[in-house]
């Protein structure tokens, strides 16, 4: 497991869907070409078949669609939770923009250093923050710096280093035996993939549905942080009633978003994990 628990944990998720800008680029499409058409184009040089449509593309040739991460701070001895996204407000265009996305949430990393938690993270989600801020042309030094050794500051980028937890590097392995973070969730009592997968993200963001995308990007963050609280206790860092604790948190969490205009996604959320805790013989 993981070496110790930080008391800044930002358990985090991203959507991204082919970049039609890159595939114009690339393959010397026309800009009349249609971003379904390009992004269709894309799929076929990638390998694409009738079994599989859409296969999965470098992540250099996809944009961020939207980031979202559950924060918990411990201050005074007080734990907090808050569920954070980007773009906040999906109907304003600026906020959709990729750039102003990312550099957002590259700044606030750089600035409070929390310890990243996530699902692939090492080699997905890390991957395409950094090169997408590279294509983007963005300056993000605090996010990037590295220290001359690993134990005097924070390093995001180091193989055995706990400022990245990669949930599926731990409980994962090669081949046919590894684990989903829908698997892995739903059999722990944990709301995996239920209202929307992954492989919808395209055509959604193609039909302009920006704020199921930001709503679908929530519920793997949160999926996320509640699998890693599992992990932080199973490793010893919570006791069995730290734990409960936690997972109350999350409940409380919850309920003070889903009463807030917009927030009533959030109720498929609560309702779904009661579900699945009772179906798994979990306390409450």
């Amino acid at each position: 497991m993981f070496k110790k628990v930080h008391s800044q944990v930002w358990a985090f998720d991203l959507e991204w869907a082919p970049d039609p800008q890159a595939g114009r680029i690339l393959y010397r499409l026309p800009a009349e070409v249609s971003d379904a058409d390009v992004l269709g184009e894309m799929w076929k040089r990638g390998g694409a078949t009738a079994d599989d449509p859409q296969p999965f593309l470098k992540t250099a040739l996809c944009r961020v669609l939207s980031i979202a991460a559950v924060q918990r701070v411990v201050r005074g001895g007080k734990t907090e939770l808050k569920l954070i996204w980007l773009p906040r407000d999906a109907a304003d265009a600026a906020q959709c923009d990729e750039r102003a996305m990312l550099e957002k949430f590259l700044h606030a990393v750089g600035k409070f250093q929390p310890q990243l938690v996530g699902f692939n993270s090492t080699a997905s989600d890390l991957k395409i923050l950094a090169q997408r801020g590279v294509i983007r042309g963005l300056h993000a030094p605090e996010f990037c710096r590295r220290p001359d050794k690993p134990w005097e500051g924070t390093d995001y980028f180091a193989r055995d280093n706990d400022m990245n937890v990669d949930l599926m590097a731990l409980l994962g392995t090669w081949g046919k035996g590894a684990v989903s973070l829908h698997e892995a969730a739903m059999l722990s009592g944990i709301p995996g993939k239920f209202a929307t997968e992954g492989e919808q993200v395209a055509a959604m963001w193609l039909k302009g549905q920006w704020r199921e995308i930001v709503q679908y990007n929530c519920f793997d963050a949160l999926t996320t942080y509640l699998l890693w609280l599992r992990c932080a206790h199973f490793g010893g860092h919570f006791t069995r009633e730290q734990y409960a604790a936690e997972q109350e948190l999350v409940h409380e969490l919850l309920v003070e978003e889903g009463t807030k205009d917009g927030g009533e996604y959030l109720e498929q959320f609560s309702e779904e994990w009661e579900r699945l805790r009772r179906l798994t013989g979990q306390e409450p």
